[in-house]
């Protein structure tokens, strides 16, 4: 393409440094299967080249960690159950727009059903709070740090004097 990047290509892009999730940036852009989209794009060199342009210099947040962690802690498992429930396997239409995100890893074991590991939602919440309580410690820190120098240079006040 001549002049660059369709508009819905470029939402896709914004969506993908945004969100951090391909999938989500997708269906964000409009596509109506996010999962087949999402998988053409990321593959096009255009894309991937406008992705690294919008994020240089960008570093993900704080908040953005704690969002994904708060998202495997508290995410919903019902499609997840469904596909485990289910008689036959979802078409691709209905599987595209099944909430998959609390799932680490899926197998068909060779004695036949299905297996579907779950992220530890133990372990986001210690990750959780251990943010937390680092955001709060940051808080601090400044008001030791002006204490400290304050301190010091009482010291030197007093030494030389």
């Amino acid at each position: 393409m001549k002049n660059g990047l369709k508009p819905k290509e470029k939402l896709f892009c914004i969506y993908c440094c945004e969100y951090h999730s391909g999938v989500t940036a997708a269906a964000l852009a409009g596509y109506s299967l996010p999962k087949t989209a999402c998988a053409k794009l990321l593959a096009r060199k255009d894309i991937q080249n406008e992705i690294s342009r919008l994020r240089e210099g960008s570093a993900v947040t704080p908040q953005e960690i704690s969002s994904g962690y708060r998202l495997l802690a508290f995410g919903d498992c019902t499609d997840a159950f469904r596909l485990l429930f289910c008689d036959e396997a979802p078409d691709k239409g209905e599987l595209e727009k099944m909430n998959l995100l609390n799932i680490s890893e899926i197998k068909r074991p060779k004695n036949g059903g299905i297996e579907i590991k779950f992220f530890d939602r133990l372990k986001a919440l210690e990750h959780l709070e251990n943010t937390s309580s680092a955001s709060k410690n940051d808080d601090a820190l400044p008001f030791y740090d002006v204490i400290e120098r304050s301190a010091a240079a009482i010291r030197d006040d007093e030494d030389g004097s």
